[in-house]
């Protein structure tokens, strides 16, 4: 395989997690007589560029389908990031009503329903059809497409260009990179801005989150690699902020090449630099990776068994991709986790993919009183521990495996 950014033939592994389904692909009470489709989830390193990415074989339109089921709106923490996010920008950049906004990756309005509130003309990008009826439905106008060059070009043909672009949590999840960012660079007006929110490698590596790995996220990202890619691609990165979003993100912002006007801040270059010293840039840096998370899936399994032996019961939370990456890795099927509570109705009464583990409502919580509740999204434990804390009436106690077995 060749990088998808800069065509280099790709030797370096990071890790082989064998295989399973698209993390997002859940089954229903009549799918589960079906057989599943299950692809080899490889990762390697592009030691020209770094670009961190998975080996090729699920196709985009195999992994965000009609029935796709991840609703941003049911993370209140998520809720209140983007409304800050909408708030920042409006000030930072002076945005108005006679300005225009366009988030790429929309979703189920998340994001774009503050935007409207405050006036400003805005439109969504979202190729999911689940989500984006979520997304009409809060009012905002939404071109129901996958995001590059060629959509970009039709937005513009229309007299819809940006003043601020939004794209969270996407740049990983698309497998032609440097079309998705070409097609900021068009779609930006001259002075506009484009912002980018994704995991940082950095992080990934450091905490051993291995279980963010799955189909759906072609590329895995630093902001040496990004800077190169945007630079490619008619961007200049400009600024970069560290957010604890998603166990640890960037946000970046960019402007076009060719107009922009911004001066690069400090801040860019000393997180190059941290990377640097880091070791971002050495085959050395990648090493080991398939070792702790095989440490991690061990101790998980040697947990759930010992709990069992001792007649505990455990129930997960939160039906998140990651969940389904770290439970079809370990094998973990319904005699060792029961169920899987999560609050999106979309997802409640169907079966995680691979493992085909129940997806239940929070009230079998209640009703069940489980020894452990492992909580799976670990990035939101401490709303989840909030949200649940009534399980400390019957002792019940949370559990997280990411980057380590921890009973809290």
């Amino acid at each position: 395989m060749k990088c998808r950014h800069c065509d280099t033939e790709l030797t370096l592994p990071l890790i082989d997690l064998g295989s399973s389904p698209p993390s997002n692909a859940y089954l229903t009470t009549q799918s589960l007589k079906a057989p599943e489709k299950w692809f080899p989830l490889k990762v390697l390193v592009c030691k020209s560029c770094w670009l961190v990415q998975t080996e090729d074989y699920a196709g985009a339109n195999e992994l965000f389908d009609a029935d796709y089921a991840y609703f941003s709106s049911f993370s209140d923490s998520w809720l209140k990031h983007a409304e800050r996010y909408v708030s920042q920008m409006a000030e930072r950049f002076q945005l108005s009503t006679r300005s225009f906004v366009i988030e790429v990756a929309a979703n189920d309005g998340y994001l774009l329903q503050y935007v409207k509130q405050k006036g400003i003309p805005c439109l969504g990008v979202e190729p999911t059809h689940s989500t984006a009826q979520a997304a009409r439905e809060k009012g905002i106008e939404i071109v129901e497409d996958f995001f590059g060059v060629m959509l970009a070009k039709k937005l513009i043909s229309q007299g819809k260009q940006a003043d601020l672009t939004a794209a969270n949590n996407v740049l990983a999840h698309v497998p032609d990179i440097n079309d998705f960012v070409s097609g900021f660079s068009l779609l930006l007006k001259p002075e506009g801005v484009a912002t980018f929110e994704f995991p940082h490698l950095l992080q990934l590596i450091q905490h051993a989150q291995f279980d963010t790995i799955y189909h759906e996220h072609f590329s895995y990202l630093s902001l040496s690699a990004v800077q190169r890619i945007f630079d490619l691609n008619g961007l200049q990165l400009f600024d970069v902020e560290q957010l604890s979003t998603h166990g640890g993100s960037l946000r970046v912002f960019a402007q076009r090449k060719d107009l922009g006007t911004r001066l690069t801040t400090t801040a860019v270059n000393d997180l190059l630099v941290l990377e640097t010293s880091a070791g971002i840039t050495s085959e050395s840096y990648y090493a080991n990776f398939q070792d702790r998370a095989n440490t991690i899936k061990n101790d998980l399994i040697a947990f759930l068994i010992n709990a069992k032996k001792q007649g505990k019961t455990t129930i997960a939370y939160g039906a998140a991709a990651k969940g389904n990456t770290l439970i079809n890795y370990a094998g973990i099927r319904e005699d060792l986790i029961s169920c899987v509570v999560d609050r999106n109705p979309a997802k409640q009464d169907k079966f995680l993919p691979g493992s085909r583990i129940p997806i239940v409502n929070e009230q079998v919580i209640r009703d069940s009183k489980p020894d452990y509740v492992l909580i799976l999204p670990w990035n939101l434990t401490t709303e989840v521990t909030e949200q649940l804390n009534y399980i400390r009436e019957w002792d019940g106690k949370f559990v997280t495996a990411i980057p380590h077995i921890k009973i809290l």
